[in-house]
């Protein structure tokens, strides 16, 4: 814990030079100051305290900017290291600072579900801890239970479909997902000063620097270089440190990011556990299942017990008891329905093949006729289409648009999310589970591998 307070202390220094710089241009081109957030800033912390946090101050006023700069973290690491847990720790230490603060938290795990389901890339920015009760909620509860214990899950995140567990799987795909979501990620930190002097914090998965490409740390720099990282994190891997470091301290690393970046080991946390397989697909189904059904609201045992004894003074003395602004006794199991909609209603597309074959099993001089990165239309009157217990991701376009159809798909956020449950071929139906009762009529949907079947 000293290397995440270290840390904290010194992306706090980050932010403190970031507003300062924030309020020192907003001031030189009106006359008054960003947002009334921005006043908060406790000036007592603003000196520049000895932690590495970014290269180095230099005489130039280049230098000066580039020291201005909010801490955008990006951490890496093996399997089983503690990634997620180490994001979380720093946004909490974040926003319990005297200061305010509101990072933006990026989910580049697409196997971890984030603040929806596996199979997604997300974003929200954060106003309050984040807390953990549960693997099926590891970044709090998802915001189809809001409001809840945790009051920034009220937001709903900006949410993208990535469809598969592994980023290996379509590669391609997720560098792409991750340059959209950088662009919709700026958008929103153009207009909230406080969110964009706050800083970034980006989970990533662990085979994120071992990706079949060309390069196999494509992705790393796609991330890198879209959301302008200055600080990269290596939890417990001395050779992925020296890469980390080869790869960035080199001249086209330089010309490409226009800004130093650092990148430093941190340990393993020593209450890391690694998970098999089994765990991780149970964690996952049961992620998708709170999605839909909710999650009941666990009291501590001595609490449960005193909250329960009705006749009791200490039973009388919780009975207004609350939790995160909920009642205690309140059960947060959601109730989603179950609806016949028609083939013409829900327009279904799966992002390239089910696989590929490497591009060495191919005849000399032969290409791929579907690219990994084109919308295929499903017909589901056609069999072996394979989307039975298959979850759905509803996309925010109301129908396929005629022209640039592949990068509207592509660049699309989520909505929500369905089960098709079953299909009914000779009425050119199917029947499926939704969080609402909301029409799905003119809507499109992705599928992907994600497999859910109610118990």
């Amino acid at each position: 814990m000293t290397a995440y307070a270290n840390l904290h202390l010194a992306f706090e220094q980050m932010r403190v030079r970031a507003r300062r710089a924030e309020r020192r241009d907003a001031a030189e081109q009106d006359g008054t100051g960003p947002d009334n957030a921005i006043g908060l800033i406790q000036q007592g912390g603003g000196g520049g305290g000895g932690s590495g946090s970014g290269g180095g101050g230099g005489a130039s006023g280049g230098d000066d900017d580039e020291d201005e700069e909010p801490p955008r973290v990006l951490i890496v690491g093996p399997e089983h290291s503690g990634k997620t847990t180490a994001c979380k720790l720093l946004v909490n230490y974040a926003v319990r600072g005297t200061a305010a603060c509101s990072p933006l938290y990026v989910n580049l795990d697409p196997s971890d579900g984030g603040f929806t389901i596996p199979g997604t890339v997300s974003a929200c920015v954060i106003d309050s801890p984040l807390p953990t009760s549960s693997p099926a909620n590891p970044l709090g509860i998802t915001a189809t239970s809001a409001p809840t214990a945790l009051s920034s899950s009220k937001l709903t995140p900006l949410v993208h479909w990535y469809g598969h567990t592994d980023v290996k799987k379509n590669a391609g795909l997720m560098e792409h997902l991750i340059r959209v979501l950088n662009e919709e990620c700026q958008e929103r930190l153009e207009i909230d000063a406080l969110a964009r002097t706050s800083g970034i914090i980006i989970d990533t998965p662990a085979n994120f620097t071992a990706v079949p490409m060309q390069d196999k740390f494509a992705l790393v720099k796609a991330a890198v270089y879209a959301f302008r990282v200055n600080v990269i994190l290596v939890i417990g891997n001395e050779k992925l440190t020296v890469e980390m470091q080869k790869i960035f301290s080199s001249e086209e690393a330089k010309g490409q990011s226009q800004r130093p970046i650092t990148v430093l080991k941190i340990p393993r946390s020593p209450g890391v556990v690694d998970l098999d397989s089994a765990y991780c697909e149970r964690a996952q189904a049961h992620q998708v299942k709170n999605y839909f059904y909710g999650s009941p609201l666990q009291l501590p045992p001595e609490l449960a017990a005193a909250f329960t004894s009705a006749g009791g003074r200490e039973g009388q003395g919780l009975s207004g008891l609350n939790l995160g602004g909920e009642a205690a006794a309140m059960d947060l199991a959601l109730s989603p329905h179950s609806s016949v909609v028609s083939f013409d209603d829900l327009t279904i597309y799966r992002i390239g093949q089910d696989s590929f074959a490497p591009s060495s099993a191919l005849p000399i001089g032969a290409s791929r006729a579907l690219g990994e990165m084109q919308p295929v239309k499903i017909d589901p009157s056609q069999p072996g289409q394979g989307i039975v217990n298959i979850v759905l991701a509803v996309l925010s376009l109301t129908e396929a648009p005629e022209m640039d159809i592949e990068e509207a798909i592509l660049d699309a956020d989520v909505l929500g999310f369905v089960v098709i449950t079953s299909i009914d071929t000779e009425n050119n139906r199917f029947t499926v589970l939704v969080p609402s009762a909301a029409s799905l009529a003119g809507r499109v949907a992705l599928t992907g591998s994600i497999q859910w079947q109610e118990a």
